[in-house]
């Protein structure tokens, strides 16, 4: 989860929001990557499955299922479903997000029938993780705030 936060900082500093992803084999990491949406404009260049896609070039092979997720805010709907789609064993995150949360807090896609079901552990330095994201928003809010002054 280290290295997601790592990445989650480096998507910080290109003002992205603050998302990292690591996907790891017998505790070798396969991929890492960080949310793109801005750099971009795709609304799909999500950590998530901007790891899912590296790893999926990297390996030759979409199928993950000998695979760890490490991601440091609960997956949203889309990319819990690439998960189940890309059949990822084990999804090991940090915050909940309690507005999108697909894994646990709003919804709970691996509890529905969609095959792959894998193993779902929260709260890995949930606090860390948290407190990159709240930082990143409140600096964010303050910078509008003094924007709107001026």
């Amino acid at each position: 989860m280290a290295l997601a936060l790592a990445e989650a900082a480096k998507a910080a500093e290109e003002g992205e929001t603050p998302i990292g992803a690591v996907l790891a084999r017998d505790g070798q990491v396969v991929a890492a990557a960080h949310n793109h949406r801005e750099r971009t404009n795709d609304v799909t260049s999500h950590a998530e499955l901007e790891v899912l896609r590296l790893a999926g070039q990297q390996r030759g092979d979409w199928r993950l299922s000998d695979c760890t997720l490490y991601v440091t805010l609960e997956p949203c709907p889309m990319c819990a479903g690439a998960i189940l789609a890309a059949r990822v064993r084990r999804v090991v995150f940090g915050a909940k997000d309690a507005t999108a949360g697909a894994m646990g807090s709003v919804l709970n896609l691996p509890r529905y029938p969609l095959g792959a079901k894998p193993l779902v552990e929260q709260g890995v330095m949930e606090q860390e993780c948290r407190e990159l994201l709240q930082g990143f928003f409140r600096a964010r809010r303050a910078k509008a705030e003094k924007r709107d002054l001026l």
